[in-house]
């Protein structure tokens, strides 16, 4: 028995928990070495980014008050863009999560009398009160404004309904956004070239609607980006990928440059657009966990692969499928119950580094529509490329987790996982 094995066993983890996942995690070799070589990809082109824009010890430094001439900050915005190959970009601790970066866009560039289409069907539940299609309107939601929701459901295969798609886009289609990852679903996630692919259709049907990204668990998962293959704005979060675990709050918007100064006037107010908003002493942050992201998403696609191919040969379904290739860090297990749900959810939280003493229990939580269990003992609250899962607790009981700042931690958390459902005999491996 190695050392390894032994400190698994004194951490309480079963002897026949730890041969089943050894065997599993040593035929991910060869799969895991193609992740590194994407990781090594992005780290090229972000330092490429960092040296292009002549990033230096000063913009470390942040500003106060208006944040007038903040340096830091708008050279952190000229990386962004050079990265996704944009014009501009609004990059800013004031976007409080990805909600927000996407309502900030949403809210910014569509007027009364406006439609939004969604040619990928249900979006986010965070969304649905943004737009007001959660069956009460929000204050401030979009329906208030006169501004109409349109929506296409995916095919059963989660391909694009191209022939709905074109009878949905008319006069009033002012955007399009698509989200890129699965949210609540069982869905696939989309990759950058599928994307491109219905951007490419929507526009030869409307070439001036505005085509939007949300990249959310996304970022750096492929060599290329949204915004490389025709959006027109892509939009994201700080505590995700693209934080790389060390950026403490933030959102980003890219894209076309006139979008941004709409986002920015929105975000702050017209008139002052990017001109205001004080960095304080968080721009060390945001280009350190820029500097480490492609790294870290590396490590949370390894933690996915690592899980889909343990509960797919125990007989759950998951999505994506253990052999499948990967266009986000999320991975979504049917586990069929409630019980396995808070059990996985509590192994999850007991190899967290942070609040491991902690036993997670389903809630109520504003901007969702039914109860549902968090696990995640994380550095920054809410960081999802930190080890995480979360699940609506209704059918089909799925579990939805992600991150893993570094592999190791990610395979002993989904280890955690199915050691707690094996102990309270909700399955067997």
């Amino acid at each position: 028995m190695s050392t390894l094995e032994k400190l698994y066993l004194e951490n309480g983890i079963s002897k026949k928990v730890i041969d089943y996942t050894r065997n599993i995690s040593q035929k991910l070799e060869d799969r895991f070495k193609k992740i590194d070589e994407v990781a090594e990809y992005n780290q090229i082109k972000i330092l490429n980014a960092f040296n292009r824009n002549r990033v230096s010890a000063e913009h470390m430094n942040g500003s106060t008050g208006y944040g007038y001439d903040d340096d830091g900050r708008d050279t952190l915005e000229k990386v962004y863009a050079d990265i996704f190959g944009t014009e501009d970009a609004l990059v800013r601790s004031q976007i409080t999560c990805g909600t927000h970066a996407l309502t900030i866009a949403l809210s910014a560039i569509l007027r009364p009398g406006d439609e939004l289409l969604s040619p990928v069907g249900k979006p986010y539940d965070t969304l649905e009160g943004i737009i007001g299609i959660n069956g009460k309107k929000e204050p401030g939601c979009l329906s208030e404004f006169g501004i109409t929701y349109n929506q296409v459901d995916l095919l059963e295969d989660s391909s694009f309904d191209y022939e709905n798609i074109k009878k949905a886009i008319n006069s009033k289609t002012k955007l399009v956004t698509i989200q890129r990852s699965k949210g609540y679903a069982m869905r696939k996630t989309f990759s950058v070239e599928k994307i491109g692919e219905l951007i490419a259709f929507i526009k030869d049907i409307k070439p001036d609607v505005i085509c939007m990204v949300d990249n959310c668990y996304g970022e750096f998962v492929q060599t290329i980006e949204p915004s490389e293959v025709g959006a027109d704005m892509v939009i994201g979060s700080l505590i995700k990928n693209p934080g790389g675990g060390l950026a403490p709050m933030g959102g980003y918007i890219v894209g076309k440059k006139d979008l941004i100064h709409l986002c920015a006037s929105r975000l702050t107010a017209p008139g002052l657009a990017k001109e205001v908003g004080a960095s304080l002493d968080i721009n060390r942050s945001f280009y350190q966990g820029l500097f480490f992201a492609p790294t870290v998403v590396a490590s949370a696609l390894k933690t996915a692969i690592f899980a889909a191919n343990i509960y797919e040969n125990l007989g759950f379904e998951t999505s994506p499928g253990k052999d499948e290739e990967r266009y986000d860090i999320i991975q979504a297990i049917a586990l069929g119950n409630k019980e396995r749900v808070i059990a996985f959810c509590e192994g999850i939280q007991a190899g967290a580094p942070v609040d491991s003493y902690v036993m997670p229990e389903p809630y109520a939580m504003p901007g969702y529509h039914s109860d549902v269990i968090m696990a995640a003992g994380n550095f920054i609250q809410g960081s999802s490329i930190e080890l995480s899962a979360d699940a609506p607790i209704e059918e089909p009981f799925s579990v939805y987790f992600q991150g893993g700042l570094t592999w190791q931690h990610g395979k002993f958390g989904i280890i955690k996982s199915l050691d707690q459902m094996v102990k309270k005999n909700l399955i067997e491996c």
